[in-house]
C-alpha cells in the first residue's frame, strides 16, 4: 500500500511506538499498523468477491480482477485516511479507489455490502493475525515459566502477604502461579470466536435474496474467519469478548512483571532480569540495573483494561447502525491487540532470561525463620508445582 502522501499534503511520520516501547518493533506492532488494517480491509473486499463468484452472483473473472487490484499495493493509505473524514469511515474512499483499479470489474466491487461489513471483517482479520503471534509468544513464556517452576520446585523462599514476609514457600510455587495464570488467559484468548461480518445496508442481507445466508457463510470461509449466526452490526459481543480476553492476558503477564519488579528491589534482590547491551540502564545513575522488561510489561497491563472498557461501553449501540459507538472501538481495540502482543513478546524474553538468586532467597528466609522460631516448611508448595506442571503438559500450544 502506498503511503507517500497525496494531494491533501505530505505523509505524516509513522507511529513507531516512541511513547509505547512495549510494542515498538514487535510482531504485534507490525500486525496492527495502519498498513495492516488497510490490507485486511482489501482482503475482505477480495474475499467477498470470491464468495460471490462461488455462488454465481458475479463472474469469476471479475472476482479475479478485484482480488488482483486489492493486492496491487496501489491504494494510497494516507489519502484514504484523510478522505475517510468525509464519510466517517475509510471504506467509502477505499471502495472508490478499488473500483478504479479493478477496471471493468469495478462495478462488482463491494456488491451488496456496507462499510461496516468491511471494517468489522477487516478488524477480525487483523485480530486473527495478531492473535496468532501473541499466542506463539505466550507459548514461549509458558515454556519458560514451566522450566522455572520445575527447576525451583523445592527452592525455599519467604512468602509475602501485604508486602511483608509471612511463611515459607518455594520459588517453584510462585512460578507455578504465574504459569497457571498465563495458561488460563491463553486458553481464554485462543477460544474467542472471530466472525466475519456481512449484513448489508440494514443488517438484513436484502441485496442477495435467497443466497444471502449461503453468501455470509462463503464470505466467512474465504476470509478465514468464523461463520456468524447473524450479522452483528449493533450486537458487539464479538469485539467486546476479544477485548476482555486481551485484558485477561495482559493482566496475567502484568502479575509476573509486578512480582519480578518487587523481588528485584535492592533490599530483596531475589531475582534479576538477564543482562544485555543497553538493558536496564539509567540516564543519570550508571550503577543501576533497572527491571526494564518488567516495567514495559506492567505498562501494558495497566493500559489494556482501560482500552477494553471503551470497547465494552460501546456495546450500547442503537437500532441497526451504531452512531459513534462503533467508531469508538477502532483505536482501543487496536491498542488492546498491540499492547497485549507486545507484552507477550516482552514477557517471553523476561521469563526466558530471569536470574533466580537462591542464596538471597535463603538469606531472606532465614531472617523470617528467626522471627518464627522454627521452620514450618513449605507446606504443599511442591505438590502445587506438580499440579500446575500437570495442567501445563495436558494443555499444549
Amino acid at each position: 500500500m502506498r503511503s507517500e502522501g497525496s494531494a491533501e499534503g505530505p505523509a505524516p511520520a509513522p507511529d513507531a511506538g516512541l511513547l509505547s516501547p512495549v510494542r515498538a518493533g514487535t510482531e504485534a506492532e507490525a500486525a496492527t499498523g495502519d498498513a495492516a488494517y488497510l490490507a485486511a480491509m482489501l482482503d475482505a473486499e477480495a474475499a467477498l468477491a470470491r464468495a460471490q463468484a462461488r455462488l454465481g452472483i458475479i463472474p469469476g473473472d471479475a472476482a479475479e480482477a478485484i482480488a488482483a487490484a486489492a493486492a496491487s499495493g496501489r491504494i494510497d493509505l494516507v489519502s484514504v485516511a484523510r478522505r475517510a473524514r468525509g464519510a466517517g469511515n475509510p471504506v467509502v474512499p477505499l471502495v472508490a479507489d478499488l473500483r478504479k483499479l479493478a477496471g471493468d470489474a469495478g462495478r462488482h466491487v463491494h456488491k451488496g455490502a456496507t462499510s461496516q461489513d468491511i471494517v468489522d471483517t477487516g478488524a477480525m482479520i487483523v485480530a486473527s493475525r495478531a492473535r496468532r503471534g501473541t499466542l506463539a509468544h505466550l507459548g514461549r513464556a509458558l515454556d519458560a515459566l514451566a522450566g522455572l517452576a520445575e527447576r525451583h520446585r523445592d527452592t525455599p523462599m519467604a512468602g509475602r502477604t501485604l508486602g511483608r514476609q509471612a511463611l515459607p514457600t518455594t520459588f517453584g510455587a510462585k512460578a507455578a502461579g504465574w504459569l497457571v495464570g498465563c495458561l488460563e488467559a491463553r486458553d481464554r484468548l485462543r477460544s474467542v470466536p472471530l466472525p466475519a461480518q456481512l449484513g448489508g445496508a440494514a443488517g438484513t442481507l436484502d441485496a442477495h435474496g435467497d443466497l444471502a445466508l449461503d453468501l455470509a457463510d462463503a464470505f466467512a470461509d474465504e476470509a478465514g474467519l468464523a461463520r456468524p449466526v447473524l450479522p452483528w452490526h449493533t450486537r458487539r459481543g464479538p469485539v467486546a469478548d476479544l477485548a476482555a480476553a486481551l485484558a485477561l492476558v495482559a493482566g496475567a503477564l502484568g502479575k509476573i512483571a509486578t512480582d519480578v519488579w518487587l523481588l528485584a528491589q535492592s533490599e530483596v534482590d531475589e531475582v534479576a532480569e538477564a543482562a544485555g547491551p543497553g538493558r536496564g540502564g539509567s540516564s543519570a545513575m550508571p550503577h543501576k540495573r533497572n527491571p526494564a522488561l518488567a516495567t514495559l510489561v506492567r505498562s501494558a497491563a495497566l493500559q489494556v483494561p482501560a482500552y477494553a472498557q471503551v470497547v465494552l461501553a460501546a456495546q450500547a449501540a442503537p437500532l441497526e447502525r451504531p452512531a459513534g459507538e462503533w467508531h469508538a472501538e477502532w483505536q482501543p481495540l487496536r491498542e488492546c491487540l498491540r499492547l497485549t502482543g507486545g507484552a507477550a513478546e516482552t514477557a517471553a524474553e523476561l521469563a526466558g532470561g530471569l536470574e533466580v538468586r537462591t542464596d538471597r532467597m535463603r538469606a531472606n528466609l532465614d531472617a523470617l525463620l528467626d522471627v518464627l522460631g522454627e521452620d514450618p516448611g513449605p507446606g504443599a508448595a511442591p505438590a502445587l508445582v506438580d499440579r500446575a506442571l500437570d495442567a501445563y503438559r495436558r494443555n499444549p500450544a
